[in-house]
């Protein structure tokens, strides 16, 4: 990034970078899954990255403390089942469809908020969960067509990662960003080599540069991530995630000959603005009443 960049634009061009990198990273994980199973290359993906952080951590850049192994694990958990729900959709539905059902996570984080941490809410808030879920079932058109495994899959990992947002907040007030990022990668290695062993398979010679793509774009793409919400608010920020829609559809329609759904462009929007709307909400409930506030957000 230039020295001479604004603070107010740093947020944005990270998540910008990690948009682009992420885009990088399913391209890898859809290709990598025509040759071998999806949860091979959750496998892979979680080795290499860890790998890729193994000097960071020897030289003590990256800490890994052991005090919150608890929360790591729960995390860990929840983003290992989204792993295995997104590679599998990713090779078994057309990718801009999965990324706009994906981008419900945070509509689906703010239910989960409200039936497991206790927060409460007013007409707004469930107006704009209203208006995500309406996104999803544009995209899905479950009126109709019938839904196949690898949308319905979509559906689940949009859940998980839901689950890994609640998850990652809690998390990032006691350890470093970093930190949850290499315990995602690492924590999951054997439980994904276990799912693996029963579908394995070798990867071809042209696979493996598929792989070590995936682990470097991943693990890039979390980093970046990390780095734009460390500078600006979600809020601020995640208008600019729309980018990373632009790229995968572009991705879809050139690399892999996918059609360019209205549904899912139309779908992909509104499940967006209402994740926008949501992080403006608790953005300006955390300026106005502090983070610790159990006030309703309206």
């Amino acid at each position: 990034m230039p020295r001479s960049l604004p603070p107010a634009l740093a947020g944005p061009f990270w998540i910008v970078c990690s948009s682009l990198l992420f885009a990088a990273g399913w391209t890898f994980i859809k290709l990598a899954g025509a040759d071998i199973h999806p949860f091979a290359v959750v496998f892979w993906r979680c080795l290499i990255g860890a790998l890729l952080l193994s000097p960071f951590v020897l030289s003590g850049h990256v800490k890994m403390p052991l005090g919150r192994m608890g929360g790591h694990i729960g995390r860990a958990t929840s983003g290992i089942i989204a792993m295995f729900c997104t590679f599998y959709a990713l090779a078994n539905a057309p990718i801009a469809t999965v990324q706009a059902i994906t981008f419900a996570a945070p509509v689906f984080a703010t239910v989960g908020a409200v039936l497991f941490l206790g927060e409460k809410v007013r007409m707004r808030r469930v107006a704009a969960l209203g208006i995500g879920f309406a996104g999803v079932m544009v995209v899905l058109q479950p009126w109709s067509q019938p839904l196949t495994i690898g949308v319905s899959v979509a559906v689940i990992a949009a859940l998980a990662m839901a689950v890994t947002t609640i998850a990652i907040k809690k998390l990032v007030g006691f350890d470093r960003p970093m930190t949850v990022v290499a315990w995602s990668f690492v924590l999951p290695i054997l439980p994904s080599l276990f799912a693996a062993s029963f579908v394995w398979t070798w990867p071809q010679p042209r696979t493996w540069l598929y792989l070590l793509g995936i682990g470097i774009f991943t693990l890039a793409g979390q980093s970046a991530m990390v780095r734009a919400f460390s500078l600006a608010e979600a809020s601020a920020i995640m208008p600019y995630d729309f980018v990373r829609f632009g790229f995968i559809l572009a991705i879809g329609v050139t690399l892999f000959g996918e059609a360019l759904s209205p549904a899912v462009l139309i779908g992909g929007g509104i499940i967006l603005a209402s994740a926008i709307y949501l992080a403006y909400r608790e953005a300006q409930l955390a300026r106005t009443t502090g983070p610790a506030s159990a006030k309703p957000l309206i």
